[in-house]
């Protein structure tokens, strides 16, 4: 085999590795938006995903995940899950209105840490768990690195 197809054989290889555990293990994501403040950065954090979690396996109320926007699912969201299903939720907790939810199977309720500038499950309710991409284990800012 000569230099240049073993070459290509070996960045074939590479570039199928790096494909299957981008679909499938780990996904890095940069952030933009100020509805998770002060636990995500306006711009220029990135957060490492777990896509092994997707769907919501292994997720729990507290975990901070990443989504297809229910409204625009080319739009990817990034948020906190604060309800599970058959949970019972405040709708809004930021309002005087005290209306509830109960959670429904398949769905988790999910905001974002900066409630005030947020679109999330208040807007456009429960979220799917299948629209669930993978849940954050850590943010990184340049050089620095801290888990979640």
């Amino acid at each position: 085999m000569s230099a240049i197809a073993r070459t290509l054989s070996w960045a074939i290889r590479i570039g199928c590795t790096v494909h299957v555990i981008h679909n499938n293990v780990y996904e890095l994501c940069e952030t933009s938006g100020e509805s998770m403040l002060p636990t995500l950065h306006y711009t220029g954090d990135f957060v490492h995903a777990n896509k092994l979690a997707r769907r919501g396996r292994n997720c729990e109320i507290g975990d901070v995940i990443i989504a297809s926007k229910p409204t625009d699912p080319e739009q990817r969201v990034c948020k906190r899950i604060t309800g599970m299903p058959g949970d019972y939720i405040i709708v809004d907790p930021t309002t005087a209105d005290c209306a509830m939810i109960k959670v429904p199977d398949g769905h988790v309720w999910v905001t974002g840490d900066n409630l005030t500038h947020s679109l999330d499950s208040r807007s456009y309710g429960p979220l799917a768990m299948g629209l669930i991409k993978g849940k954050v284990f850590g943010v990184s800012n340049g050089l620095n690195f801290r888990a979640i």
